[in-house]
């Protein structure tokens, strides 16, 4: 009678190393801007890789809660899920990873290590690459929107300026609403300004191409795949918040446009 009993007790040990990695995965690939599917996949991959014969995944828009089980034996786990940025070297490291790991032969440890590697080792664009490839890619839109080509130096200019304060509130961990305000009304203003200066007939058209930098597409893309993938919770969710970042990035061009014509 003593041998079930020892057996339900050491369960949870064995079990809670593969619920925490495979948790941490699916966070990290969240946070790196994955879809909820991707998410699902890679989660299910790593648990069964680590030994899971059953894997249940619940993804919330700040959260991951997983059930796993071997035998008899079940746990259930939850994680929290931070800011959902994009990263898609992370995303693709990790997916890598988990195809390792779904072959089977390594442990929970290895895994967490092999984790903590792709956190620490994963290259990134240094904050002056990515202003000059804003700059460049708003000043491309620009154009497409119909803005002549006196404008597009301001534009250059005014988006990866908003780039690196972007950058440098979100370091500060700066509320993400509150500073797609204030970047949209520093590059609206700078490239509207900037654009007049130069002579340009386009004004507004540039200064709607100055905050470009700061449309959610990958949130979008998600949300909507999330929602025809049968995940409307998740979806929704993700919608919302698309739809309030855009309203303070219109507030932050409203008041940039209003400076400028008091200031005609």
């Amino acid at each position: 009678m003593n041998g079930p009993n020892t057996d339900n007790t050491k369960a949870p040990v064995a079990l809670e190393p593969i619920a925490m990695v495979a948790l941490d995965a699916g966070r990290m690939l969240m946070e790196a801007g994955g879809s909820a599917q991707s998410v699902d996949e890679i989660v299910i991959k790593v648990a069964q890789g680590l030994g899971a014969e059953r894997v249940d995944l619940r993804i919330g828009y700040a959260s991951l809660a997983i059930t796993i089980g071997i035998g008899d034996a079940g746990i259930t786990r939850m994680r929290k899920v931070g800011h959902l940025g994009v990263n898609q070297r992370m995303e693709q490291a990790v997916q890598h990873l988990a195809v390792q790991v779904g072959k089977g032969g390594m442990t929970p440890a290895e895994t967490r290590a092999a984790l903590d590697c792709l956190w620490l080792a994963t290259p990134r664009h240094s904050p002056a690459v990515m202003a000059v490839a804003v700059g460049l890619a708003c000043a491309a839109f620009g154009r497409l929107l119909g803005m002549d080509w006196v404008a597009a130096g301001p534009v250059f200019v005014a988006s990866a300026i908003g780039q690196y304060v972007r950058r440098e509130l979100a370091t500060r961990h700066v509320n993400v609403f509150i500073g797609a305000t204030v970047v949209s009304f520093l590059s609206s203003t700078l490239g509207g300004l900037g654009a007049r200066w130069a002579g340009s007939q386009t004004v507004a058209t540039a200064m709607i191409a100055s905050i470009l930098l700061l449309v959610p597409g990958v949130p979008s893309l998600n949300a909507q795949n999330d929602i025809l993938e049968g995940r409307p919770t998740l979806g929704s969710a993700r919608a919302v918040w698309v739809a309030v970042l855009l309203i303070f990035v219109t507030a932050g061009l409203w008041l940039g446009q209003v400076l400028i014509e008091e200031g005609r």
